[in-house]
């Protein structure tokens, strides 16, 4: 598992949803919209956020690179305060790079800015002076979890420049997980799948960097993120209870609430750490 317990985990794919989200059937099907009422893809308030990009922006960079970008809005309000940086955004979801393409030309970010549709695997994009990683390590790594976010932290320290910055929004366990909610959880999830946010620490200081930041989602920003997921699909279902695609989609967000709600509340935490490479 990624940051985002929505989000698939296949290696070299983005931290968002695969094409079976609610909502992902798209206009073209007449189904519901999809994930409209999120500004972010993962449990980030706006006031966290914007503490972030104060953070990045001071050290004036001049390129920002976002793995598994989405719709990368942290990386365009990071553009939005550095008028002298440029910035790629990498995803394998094009719907989400589209939509990306026209918040930056709405911003006037359009000249600035460049999404595109490939694998972040061994990349070639970098290296940059911001390097985003939100919810998308596993892109990063075939291993699986938590050496997945080991050698993750490894390839980030190769993509930064020196001086640089990366930002990596990470799971980890607040505690142990019981029998029971690792059942409610997604499938084959494990009580060794997460470090704990000591160890996700210390993991990123033997890849060779300094945490300059430490901070975790609350509760209010998770239940913020898990509502506005699913909202637009609640509402189209009330109003279509009868609609050729009403029972898939329900059966999607039902099974997402309760693995939420049943499963990972309060025990799968989100670490954004803002960490600075050790020269050498």
């Amino acid at each position: 598992m990624s940051v985002d317990p929505h989000a698939p985990s296949t290696p070299g794919t983005s931290g968002t949803p695969a094409s079976d989200g609610p909502g992902s059937e798209g206009p073209a099907s007449d189904g519901p919209p999809r994930l409209t009422r999120l500004a972010f893809h993962g449990p980030l308030s706006e006031a966290r956020a914007g503490r972030i990009v104060r953070r990045i922006v001071g050290s004036e960079p001049r390129s920002v690179l976002d793995l598994g970008c989405g719709w990368g809005e942290l990386m365009l309000r990071v553009l939005d305060e550095a008028p002298g940086a440029a910035g790629v955004g990498i995803d394998l979801n094009g719907e989400d790079l589209a939509r990306g393409r026209a918040n930056a030309e709405e911003r006037g970010l359009g000249g600035r800015v460049e999404f595109v549709e490939e694998s972040a695997t061994d990349t070639a994009r970098g290296p940059a002076d911001v390097v985003l990683c939100l919810g998308a390590s596993h892109a990063l790594s075939s291993a699986e979890p938590p050496l997945a976010t080991v050698e993750a932290l490894r390839a980030l320290r190769a993509l930064v420049n020196p001086g640089g910055r990366v930002v990596l929004g990470e799971g980890f366990w607040q505690r142990t997980p019981t029998a029971a909610e690792l059942a409610g959880m997604w499938p084959d999830a494990r009580a060794d799948e997460h470090l704990s946010l000591g160890d996700l620490v210390d993991a990123a200081i033997e890849a060779g960097f300094r945490p300059l930041w430490v901070e975790a989602a609350n509760d209010e920003e998770w239940e913020e993120f898990e509502s506005a997921y699913r909202s637009d699909a609640e509402e189209w279902l009330a109003s279509h209870p009868d609609h050729p695609l009403a029972a898939e989609t329900r059966a999607k967000v039902d099974t997402q609430r309760s693995t939420w709600l049943h499963g990972y509340r309060g025990v799968l935490g989100i670490a954004y750490l803002t960490l600075v490479p050790v020269v050498g």
